[in-house]
This record gives structure tokens, sequence and C-alpha cells, in this order.
């Protein structure tokens, strides 16, 4: 007789995997290398014909791995089986080399044997191993599979040779047509389709084929003759004579739980017809059929004792060794990979430092900035850096050759022919550093107090507000980052009215400012911040005209803008991760560093500052709070209840007429007061001199 050669399995990893293991390692696993449940599944063994030839070539027994694969609830393709597997990911290759692999295979096979001789149960027959080490800062993730099948002795024999089932299955009793053994293959088909399973039993009763689960053999075939039981398989295995490498530890469970029937020979179904075979089609039933019995020597008969197991898989070479999946040369910059490896930094700072860190808020936030030059430039790039994906760009200038220096988004030609529109080029160029940031570009002028509108203007500038407030409307979050007084009004008055977060970036030569915009509700206690215009007694008016070149020009020290930038996103970021968002408290001046900070005032990542001024010549920040003013012209209530009733008739009113918002907010009044004040101590002093 003809020693059984069993086909044994091939692994076949989806690239969803590599992707479910990034986040699994990132978001759970983390530093752990405890053994985990995985799953994977396998089908029947699938062919092809050589066009030449015509011959039937076979393809692998593969295991299939997929996206879901540490999910506890799989979704299995059509006609698969499920196959449980333990998953071992090591932190380190060093750890991943030396681990003792011997140790990690025989605890399974350990697993399984128990499974079949205390549980009587084929659930773990299919077992298998995977370890791993995932290098996910060059995308390369090496594996190993191992599929532990006992190695009985004497070893398995083959009755004759392997037939096929259309020729071949119940020969051994009362020799039935072709017509009845192809009735019977399509009653199997049946039900193994209706409730697929990876071992089962087949019985023809009243001339009916039926089955059952393997754990069901001494009910099933209870007054069925040793000769009339029939024990099938999902077979993954192609080869005519090869079956697939679970039948091994079949066998085995056969062998120990049914010793006799075994020593009679077992008569073997390799299940590989998912579907039934088309009417006419050529090659028909693909299902083998065969008698199976121990070969004759010493050993043989009734399994007492774990026998050894074999089962790690060859690599590409053919040799015992793990296998590499490099994805780097293959990486699609808009791939889910891509983005998980843009983020890698955060989610290894939330599991490492800060496991409550919001990052899915962050990235969520939709920030609108106002200017694209210097710091419009730096707020993008670190806003990125947070995992932001929604960035927006509004300005009406254009790249000039002063900037690439100064602008990171920015290069010489970008210069060229009158120079791009930096809003749109700044957008292009995020996209450049990574394709899956949702960044856009919007040439757009910003009407300012100050700075009338001629009548035939109005028109464009009634477009340009409805544009902003659509925009304001459109984002979570508002940058200022121009670089005038008055140009940041509008924002302003917008962002307070819509309750948006607003953040406001300013600079000197030497000297930075960054503040938070409060909310427009007071809190518990009637107190709200205030904005970049509540500290002033005068309104926004025209600084740009008969500007000196130095003046035309943001004269900073060049390490300023970016140290700017960076504070506001990262106070941006602070408010995210404060449970009061926009209306966290801001901590009040510290005269110490030992004094304790009021309850309510941190975020995870700590305090909320209101304002912070920035003195380069000294290294030094200070924290500032400052309330609202009820007399702001940029977000007290007569102000907004103003641009609510009016809208842009409203606002073209703060454009054209210069008295219009301090006669409004009342601080032409209290300029007034103020003058004869002044002018009242002037005279005091006037008359004491006289004596």
């Amino acid at each position: 007789m003809t020693i059984v050669q069993f086909a044994p399995f091939q692994s076949l990893v989806q690239p969803d995997f590599w992707h479910a293991l990034t986040n699994l390692k990132i978001d759970v696993l983390r530093l752990s290398d405890d053994a985990i449940p995985i799953s994977a599944s396998y089908t029947t063994g699938r062919s092809v014909k050589d066009r030449e030839s015509g011959k039937e070539i076979a393809l692998g027994s593969n295991l299939v791995l997929g996206g879901d694969a540490f999910a506890d609830a799989p979704q299995l393709p059509q006609h698969s089986v499920l196959a449980k597997g333990s998953f071992k990911n090591f932190n380190t290759i060093e750890d991943f080399k030396n681990a003792d692999k011997t140790a990690l295979f025989n605890h399974l096979s350990d697993e399984i044997w128990k499974s079949i001789t205390e549980q009587k149960s084929t659930a773990l027959l299919s077992k298998f191993l995977l370890i791993t080490f995932a290098d996910l800062k060059k995308y390369k993730y090496y594996y190993w599979f191992a599929f532990p099948a006992f190695a009985t002795k004497p070893a398995w024999e083959i009755d004759g040779e392997w037939l096929g089932a259309k020729d071949a299955l119940g020969q051994h009793t009362a020799s039935p047509s072709r017509a009845e053994r192809v009735a019977q293959l399509s009653a199997i088909q049946a039900q193994v389709h209706e409730k697929p399973r990876p071992f089962f039993l087949v019985r023809t009763k009243d001339g009916k084929s039926e089955i059952a689960p393997v754990e069901e053999y001494d009910s099933f075939f209870a007054g069925v003759p040793a000769g009339e039981r029939t024990i099938g398989f999902i077979d993954p295995s192609a080869q005519p004579t090869n079956p697939g490498w679970p039948l091994r530890n079949l066998l085995a469970y056969l062998l120990a739980l049914h010793p006799a029937d075994a020593a009679q020979g077992l008569r073997i179904l390799c299940w590989r017809d998912a579907e039934p075979p088309a009417p006419g089609a050529t090659g028909g039933w693909k299902s083998r059929y065969g008698v199976v019995r121990q070969g004759a020597g010493e050993g043989a008969g009734a399994l007492t004792a774990k026998p050894a197991a074999v089962g790690w898989e060859k690599n590409v070479h053919g040799k015992l060794g793990p296998r590499v999946a490099d994805l780097a040369p293959m990486m699609d910059p808009t791939s889910r990979l891509a983005d998980q490896a843009v983020d890698l930094n955060l989610k290894l700072m939330r599991w490492r430092i800060l496991p409550a860190l919001d990052l899915d808020k962050i990235a969520s936030t939709r920030c609108l900035l106002l200017g694209a030059g210097t710091l419009g430039c730096y707020v993008a790039r670190t806003l990125m850096g947070w995992g932001v994906r929604t960035i927006t760009f509004v300005d009406s200038a254009r790249v000039s050759f002063s900037n690439p220096v100064r602008q990171p988004l920015f290069d010489f030609e970008d210069c060229l022919n009158g120079g791009k529109p930096k809003a749109a080029c700044a957008a292009d160029k995020l996209k450049k550093i990574f394709p899956g940031v949702n960044a856009t570009g919007h040439h757009l002028s910003i009407p300012m107090p100050g700075h009338p509108i001629p009548p035939a203007s109005v028109a464009q500038a009634q477009k340009d507000v409805a544009a902003l407030e659509a925009l304001v409307d459109a984002h979570d979050a508002v940058f200022l980052l121009m670089d005038s007084r008055e140009s940041r009004w509008l924002p302003t008055v917008l962002g307070a009215a819509k309750g948006k977060m607003v953040l406001n970036a300013a600079l000197g030569f030497d000297t930075f400012l960054v503040m938070r915009h409060g909310a427009r509700n007071p809190d518990e206690q009637g107190k709200r911040l205030g904005c970049y215009y509540c500290n002033d007694i005068v309104a926004p008016t025209d600084s740009l005209t008969d500007r000196t070149l130095d003046q035309m020009c943001t004269v900073t020290r060049p390490g300023l803008a970016p140290i700017a930038a960076s504070t506001a996103v990262e106070l941006l970021v602070s408010m995210l991760q404060h449970p009061q968002g926009i209306h966290a408290p801001a901590p009040p001046p510290q005269s110490g560093n030992s004094e304790t900070l009021p309850e309510g005032t941190e975020s995870i990542l700590g305090v909320v500052p209101h304002q912070l001024r920035g003195f380069l010549a000294q290294f030094r920040n200070v924290p500032i709070v400052g309330p609202a003013y009820s007399k702001c012209t940029g977000c007290s209530e007569t102000v907004l209840q103003a641009y609510e009733k009016d809208g842009f008739a409203m606002l073209l009113r703060a454009f054209n007429e210069t008295e219009f918002l301090p006669s409004l907010t009342g601080l032409d009044k209290l300029y007034e007061e103020a003058q004869a004040a002044l002018e009242a101590d002037d005279l005091v002093d006037a008359e004491e001199d006289d004596f």
C-alpha cells in the first residue's frame, strides 16, 4: 500500500491584515507580547486548466487571513470554514528571532491534543500559530506560520489509490450505480453548502445521504456497518493524490477515539466541490475518495499518548524560516497604511504617555487659516503634525520672491510669472506633503474697518463677506494670522457670533501675542474671556495707508513666527482636550511655581491659557488673562446683535464710517469723558502752580 502524502497548508495574507495588525499594535497591544486569538479561513481546493496542455493545475492549499482576523466574529468568505489560531507579536526583531519557537509550537500541539482526548472535539484540529514582528517605520512585517499536525507511527496508508468520489463513493458496500453516487454527492453538497463545517460524517439511510458533526460519531453511526461509514472533511488541496493538511489531525482524532474502526480502515471523503458541477461541464465532481488505514508495525493501534507533531511553514526559498511582507515599495500615499504612518507618532504618544488623548477629536477639527503667509504656513504644518485632516487657507496675496525663505510652503518657482495665489499654492503643497489631507485655498479679500468701499465695489464686497461667512460656518476653529490689526475685525465678529474657536497670533520684532477668544456666553460666575479688541479703547481703523517699506513688510526675527504658530496650534489642541472646550477657564496669573492651579483649569495636556505674550529677547513667555469688555468693538453683545440683526448693512457702515463702531459701542462717550477728565486734571495742576 502507498503511504499517504499530505499537502501542507500555505498561508495567504491579504493586505487588509497588515492594516489590522498595525492598528492592533498601536491601539491595543502596545508593548504587550501576550498571545491573543486570531481567525483565518480555508475552502475547498482549487485548480486551473492550462490553456496549452489542457491539464488541470492544482493551486496551493491556502489558509487565508483577512482584515477581520482579530474580530470576535469574522465574516467568512462563501464556502469557507473557520480556522482558529494563536497570534503572538514581538516588540523587537531580536525577540522575534530568539523566541523559543519549539516551546510555542509544543504548547499549541498540547492544546490540540487535549481538545481531542478530553473534550472529544474537532474544533481545534486546524488550529494554527502565527508569530510576527511589525516594523512600522519601514513597513516591513516579519511572520511565521505553524500548522501543528500529528505524525502518527506507523504512517497512514491508502488502499489502492485515491479515486474520484463520483466513481468510488460507496463502492465497498452495495456497489451503487454511477447515477446513485452522483445523487449522493449532490445531497452532500447541498448539506455542506447549507451549514459548512470543516469535518463531517456521511451515511446513507433509506437511499438518502445525510451528514453530521464528527462529535456525533457513535450515535450517528449506530447500526451502520463499519464498511458504510464515511468521514468527510473540507479539503483545501486540489492535488489528485495528496489530501489536505487537516486530514492529518482528523485521522489522529479517529485513531484516538475510535480505534476499532481505524483498524478496519477509514473511508475518507476529501470534499472539494464548493459548487455542484454545471450540467454538461467537463471535469465533473472533483472530490476524492479512499480507504485509509494505519500501516503495520510497532506502535500500530489506539493512541495512548500524544504523537509527535510537525507543521512549521517553509519560506519562499523552500526552507524552514519566516517570511517578510515588505510593503514600502508598493505604498500608495493615499492608502490606509500611509494614513497610519502619518499618525504613528501621535498614536505612540497616546499609548506610551497620554492614554486619554483624543486623537479623533483633533483629526476631525476643521481649521480655517486666515492668512497664508509666514504664520499661516507654520500653523498649517503644525496642524498636520497633530493629525488635523481639514485645513483651509484664505489669502488675497500672491507669492513674492521674499516669501520662500520665510514661508516653508513656497519655493522659488511659485514666485515666477507674477507669483501663484498664496492660498491655493499653500493648499497644493500640503497635499504634496500628505495626499490624504483635505486642503483647499480661497483667493479672497477680507473687508476692513477704516477702508471705505466704493459704491462700484459694494456688490463684490458683499460676495466676499458671504464667502467668508460660509467658510466660518463650515469650520470649527478659525486662526487669525493676518498682518494688520483691522483685518482681524470681521473674522472676530463672525467667530463670536457663530460660536467658533478663534485663535489669534500676532508678531512684533522680537515679541509675539498668541491668544484664544473667549466664548460668547459667560461662565457660572458671569465672566467671560476677552477677544483681540477687548483691551482697546479705540476702534480698528486704517493702519495700512502711507506705510514705509519697513512698515509694509513683517520685520521680525526669523525664529519668532514658528514659535508663535506652534504655540497657537498647541493652544487649540489643549482647548480641544479640555472637557469644557471653548469654555475652558484660563488659569490665573501665578506668582510662583509652587502655587496650585484651581481645579478645572487644566486639560490632559496642561493649562489652557487665555493669552501668551512672548519676549524673545528674554526667552520668556508671560501668560495673561484679559476679561471681555462690554464696549469691545469686536465681541461685545452690542456689536454681535447689530450684526445678527442688520447683517451686511451693519458691516458696510463699519467699513465706511470711522465713527460708527465707537458710536455703536459707546467708546466715543468714554473717550469724551476721558478727555474731559484729563482737561480737568490739567486745570487743577495749573491752579496749583499759581500758588
